[in-house]
């Protein structure tokens, strides 16, 4: 999840990180390896990373300790399309003594972090279960993903494409867009080159000026910084009020979308 540790204490939200296995090592991540070290660490392993999410006993085990006070506990978790995260949590929530409420919030990334801030917020301002839990569908429902990956090597090496157009991209410098929507990705666009991805950027940074007010935007990358900083300059002419958080990417996208991949996402009123 795409929080930084100022927004962890502040918002008091508690994180269990993913494991992640290259060359038969594992690593968790943000404790034994840096988001930058694991791109490095990728480009030299002899096969694809691998990537596990947390067992049902530490969410069991987090369940249980934040319940000792009575507390309800809401847990939300990246796209089951992407990880098997939420299921491990529904499990332990069934399991556990605790009154625990998991949510799938069909994103990733800032995207998802997102929801849980909102949530946050409202929670610490004692709002109820239900309160939260419709300000987290609004958001959701509000909420944009568009990413771009520029090399598909990854996303064949892990069955996400087929060999067929793992050749394609080879020979023919193909790149592709693709949104996160309902909690599944789609591939929206494609062509050779950077400038396939950016006319569709260019497209939806357009229809950002449209839209009601913008709450937040993200941008974040797998080692393509520089991308995703001329990505923030064409947002920054089009909307001048909203910070920008550009960050790295966690180690579980960074797998699937490959080097140089970034995502641009926001959520509106």
């Amino acid at each position: 999840m795409q929080l930084t540790p100022e927004e962890i204490d502040k918002y008091a939200v508690n994180v269990i990180p993913l494991t992640i296995e290259i060359d038969q090592k594992s690593y968790v991540d943000d404790v034994d390896i840096t988001r930058k070290d694991f791109m490095t660490m990728m480009a030299q392993a002899a096969s694809l990373p691998k990537t596990s999410q947390p067992s049902v006993g530490k969410f069991l085990d987090l369940f249980d300790k934040l319940a000792v006070d009575g507390s309800q506990i809401l847990a939300i978790h990246m796209t089951e399309a992407i990880s098997g995260t939420v299921n491990a949590a529904r499990q332990a929530g069934e399991i556990s003594r605790a009154n625990v409420t998991v949510v799938d919030s069909q994103f990733t990334d800032r995207a998802m972090a997102f929801q849980v801030i909102e949530a946050a917020k409202l929670a610490q301002q004692g709002a109820d279960m239900a309160t939260i839990l419709a300000k987290v569908k609004e958001v959701r429902e509000h909420t944009r993903l568009v990413m771009g990956v520029v090399d598909l090597t990854n996303l064949v090496k892990g069955g996400r494409l087929s060999r067929v157009s793992g050749m394609i991209s080879g020979l023919l410098n193909i790149k592709i867009v693709l949104e996160l929507q309902d909690g599944k990705l789609h591939a929206v666009a494609k062509g050779r080159g950077e400038k396939a991805i950016m006319r569709y950027v260019d497209k939806v940074i357009t229809e950002m000026k449209t839209l009601p007010p913008i709450e937040a935007i993200g941008i974040s990358h797998a080692a393509g910084l520089a991308i995703s900083q001329r990505v923030a300059d064409k947002v920054r002419q089009v909307i001048a009020n909203v910070p920008i958080l550009i960050r790295e990417t966690d180690p579980i996208i960074a797998t699937h979308a490959g080097p140089g991949a970034f995502a641009l996402m926001f959520y509106t009123k």
